[in-house]
């Protein structure tokens, strides 16, 4: 996970919100991580992360089963074109089943899947390039966003 977040950090106006105790943010979001293009360094008020890791499970976001130690989330917005090419499907048309809790497979999104957000359990070994270059391409997604909104 560690390695990831510092691999985000180095995107060209990557801003990086870890929110933890006795901060400004509530208690359900200590211990995740976001991911925004913000290159002035605040988190934006106007834009949703592009990228997210949870540490454990939600009230109505429990298939990735995180409870147990080490387990934890990386979810990324990929648009339908990647997520077509990741799992097979068109998010608006979910169908097949999946393992939402198996360890380092790209799956659709328990809850977002139908937005365009896959996810990763614990990724690793062969999952961990992928999950960096989906971010670096979800980076440069919102940069371009970005950088549409303020023309």
């Amino acid at each position: 996970m560690e390695q990831i977040i510092a691999t985000v950090r180095g995107f060209d106006g990557a801003h990086v919100l870890r929110p933890e105790p006795g901060g400004d943010f509530p208690e359900a979001a200590w211990g995740d991580t976001f991911f925004f293009h913000a290159p002035d360094g605040r988190t934006p008020g106007n834009a949703q992360p592009y990228g997210t890791i949870v540490t454990e499970d939600r009230p109505g976001d429990t298939a990735s089963d995180l409870g147990p130690p080490g387990r934890w989330r990386v979810n990324v917005r990929v648009g339908r074109a990647a997520f077509r090419e990741l799992t097979g499907e068109d998010p608006r048309g979910l169908a097949l089943p999946r393992d939402h809790a198996a360890p380092g497979l790209v799956v659709p999104h328990p809850v977002y899947g139908p937005l365009g957000w896959v996810s990763v359990v614990s990724p690793g070994g062969r999952t961990a390039d992928t999950v960096v270059r989906l971010l670096r391409d979800a980076h440069e997604a919102a940069r371009a966003r970005s950088a549409r909104r303020g023309a």
